[in-house]
């Protein structure tokens, strides 16, 4: 608008149009200024310490913006020029010392709100890396519990602070660092989460301790990342020397040496060696690579010598051209420049052809997760002998996927697929010996529940890369295809709407004053119902039991719920709603195979009514799962599909209050050896229970049904319970 003004001819005659047009642009400009203004004041009036300058650059910016309203105001001037009013007609010099002053001073503005958001980061980092000190050295489980809590809050604020900061940033390379840096934070806080319960069931275990170590060394690792892009800066004043990738040596070189049909004396030889040097170096990691065919590393050698050769060549007729121009010589010149042109591009499409095969051959391969599935096996058999053997082949297969890594940096085509290269090459880096350490932990303690939760939770995180992995190699490709151009990377934390293929239906919004007074008598039904599920699994003396688990875990992600009708909690928006009634209804369905489970334990005469009752809770689980799937568009069909949710999770939760009293008086009445008669584990005196008095949002679960850092945090209350 700005420059609009500005831009505008000095016609001798105006229309009224032209008038009104030129006012109504100053009128924008000031309305704006306003706005930006009463945000940045606000800002101000929040953070003293830099309150004077935002005051100063808010009062300059409205100056400014009031000055441009003035020297437009033009519309009721019938002859401007001849009227004592100054306008932008008369005074254009006016109006570009204004819009300069409003530049400056609102570009000071965006910088102080820059200085503060940093700030906000590193202290959230500092609470956060503060905290940690404090669960390394917690003795007791109930004293971790009480930190892990406050833990899970303080991530759950830095996540929410760094994904706003991430999806802020322009350079792709530093967003991809901090998309592979939060990705990390992600599943480091579940890792965090069991690795120290590990360690607090098995103390003097070396190997539980190892395994939790690494966790904590990760994740601080991940925090000063994270505060490395949002200052830009490295420790000790260090510069970032990333290593060169092929695709990228090869596009540098051969821009150099297309250059020199335009300019034969912008580089020296020495220069254009060195790089071609450097490239072939690279192109080392295949050649010496175990894992590289026997024909693509011959083909490889042939390219690299060629390569050698053509710029023999090329180097040869420039030297000449520098001393003659004539035109044969200009003509040799461009065909040694496409010759060695096209030998660079050929070695470009045999390292990708090497690299791409090699990737898709072993992520086919490890498919079938065989080794995890055997550590899992022989850790719960406690055969120490068997766990060796297969940490081995683990290791061998770690090895090869770190490799593998390593050659699709190289043809990644850009570099934030480069950097989640780099991630993906760390991970598996890290996850190998953890996963040898958490099955080590369970073969010494076979009958330890958490030793093997443990190695589950760290053997998903190993199958979630190797699942990323084939997303990254069709991405390489697709950039190799010339498909797609440069690409966000993938890794940062789930945004609204990711998991639904209707993108276009799946607006976030939230609950307007009207909409939540209009659902709040469902959502009191609906928070009374929970506090009823709640005081019937604290009933079953067995906290363990798989019914339990699956009712806390409902009961909890229908308090979530049941807040959002209030405006509060972790769902913030309607999506956030549907997606978490999904999870619900999943849950449900697991519930509902729970009681299939315990139909086959109880007498025949119970069994019909228990099978009755689990069939009713699969077709309940499975409309509240149609519902939140069905797409909505516009204001009043999203807030009719929320009341639908909120009304199908209230009566599901009506079923869980007659269902659970029903199974603890069958597995009473069955006397079962896994009933709810089962005392629990010393250990877990001091475990804290998520009952009706102790409900407030920071200690109740909202179990978001995504792998996102909030449900990890958010889990741990709930988790802890049982």
């Amino acid at each position: 608008q700005i420059t609009t003004l500005i831009n505008h001819k000095d016609k001798p005659k105006r229309s009224d149009k032209t008038l009104q047009a030129i006012q109504r642009v100053g009128q924008a400009v000031n309305l704006a200024v306003g706005r930006f203004v009463t945000v940045g004041e606000a800002i101000a009036n929040e953070n003293h310490e830099l309150k004077e300058e935002m005051s100063v650059a808010c009062i300059e910016a409205r100056r400014a913006g009031e000055t441009i309203a003035q020297l437009t105001d033009v519309a009721s001037l019938d002859h401007p020029e001849s009227d004592s009013h100054i306008t932008i007609f008369t005074d254009k010099t006016g109006v570009v010392k204004a819009a300069r002053l409003l530049l400056s001073s609102v570009t000071k503005v965006l910088v102080l709100a820059d200085r503060i958001v940093i700030k906000q980061i590193i202290t959230s980092r500092n609470k956060v890396l503060a905290t940690m000190e404090q669960l390394e050295k917690v003795s007791s489980f109930q004293e971790f519990v009480q930190i892990f809590s406050q833990f899970g809050n303080e991530m759950v604020e830095f996540a929410h602070l760094t994904g706003d900061r991430q999806n802020d940033l322009k350079d792709e390379k530093k967003k991809a660092r901090m998309a592979a840096s939060r990705a990390v934070l992600e599943k480091c806080t579940m890792m965090l989460l069991t690795a120290s319960k590990t360690c607090l069931r098995h103390p003097d275990c070396e190997s539980a301790r190892i395994n939790k170590d690494g966790v904590f060394h990760r994740m601080r690792l991940a925090l000063e990342q994270v505060i490395e892009i949002v200052t830009d800066s490295r420790p000790n004043g260090e510069n970032e020397m990333a290593p060169i990738s092929i695709y990228s040596g090869i596009k540098e070189f051969k821009n150099k040496v297309e250059g020199l049909r335009e300019n034969l004396y912008f580089l020296s030889k020495e220069n254009l060696s060195t790089m071609l040097e450097v490239i072939l170096e690279h192109t080392e990691d295949f050649t010496d690579s175990a894992y590289t065919s026997h024909e693509h590393r011959e083909h490889i050698l042939e390219l690299s010598k060629q390569a050698k050769m053509e710029l023999e060549q090329l180097v040869s007729v420039w030297m000449q051209a520098q001393n003659q121009k004539t035109k044969d010589l200009m003509e040799d010149l461009e065909v040694a420049i496409l010759k060695t042109c096209q030998c660079m591009n050929e070695l470009k499409r045999e390292v990708h052809s090497a690299a791409t095969s090699l990737a898709a051959d072993l992520l086919k391969y490890h498919t079938d997760h065989m080794v995890l599935k055997a550590l899992k096996i022989t850790g719960v058999e406690g055969n120490l002998e068997a766990v060796a053997e297969y940490t081995c082949k683990l290791s061998e297969q770690k090895d090869q996927l770190v490799e593998m890594c390593r050659l699709l940096r190289h043809v990644s085509g850009t570099e934030p697929l480069e950097i989640t290269c780099i991630h993906a090459e760390d991970t598996f880096q890290v996850t190998g010996p953890q996963i040898i350490s958490a099955a080590e932990t369970l073969a010494l303690h076979p009958s330890s529940k958490i030793a093997k939760e443990n190695l589950e939770v760290f053997c998903e995180a190993w199958e979630s890369q190797l699942s990323d992995m084939s997303l990254l190699l069709r991405e390489i490709n697709d950039v190799f295809e010339g498909r797609r151009g440069e690409k966000r990377v993938y890794l940062s934390l789930p945004r609204p709407g990711k998991h639904n293929a209707n993108l276009k239906a799946l607006k976030p919004v939230r609950l307007d004053t009207e909409e939540q007074a209009k659902i709040a008598k469902l959502g009191l039904e609906l928070h009374l119902l929970t506090s009823d599920v709640d005081s019937e699994t604290e009933k079953w003396e067995d906290q363990e039991n798989e019914i339990v688990q699956h009712g806390q875990g409902m009961s909890s992600m229908a308090y979530s719920m049941y807040l959002f009708t209030r405006g509060e909690g972790l769902l913030k928006t309607t999506q956030d709603l549907f997606h978490q009634a999904e999870i619900f209804a999943t849950e449900g369905t697991k519930l509902a195979s729970a009681l299939h489970a315990l139909s086959d334990q109880v007498p025949d005469d119970d069994k019909p009514l228990l099978l009755l009752e689990a069939e009713k809770l699969i077709s309940m689980c499975k409309q509240l799962q149609i519902t939140a799937k069905a797409s909505a568009q516009g204001k009043s069909a999203t807030f009719t599909k929320v009341d639908a949710c909120i009304l199908k999770t209230r009566n599901v939760m009506t079923l869980l209050c007659q269902l659970l009293p029903l199974c603890c008086k069958l597995l009473r009445k069955n006397k079962a050896g896994n009933g709810c008669l089962k005392p629990a584990p010393p250990w877990k005196e001091g475990r804290i229970r998520t009952g009706t008095n102790a409900r407030t949002p920071e200690r109740r679960v909202d179990t978001f049904g995504i792998k996102s850092l909030e449900n990890h945090v958010t889990n741990m209350t709930f988790l802890e319970s049982k």
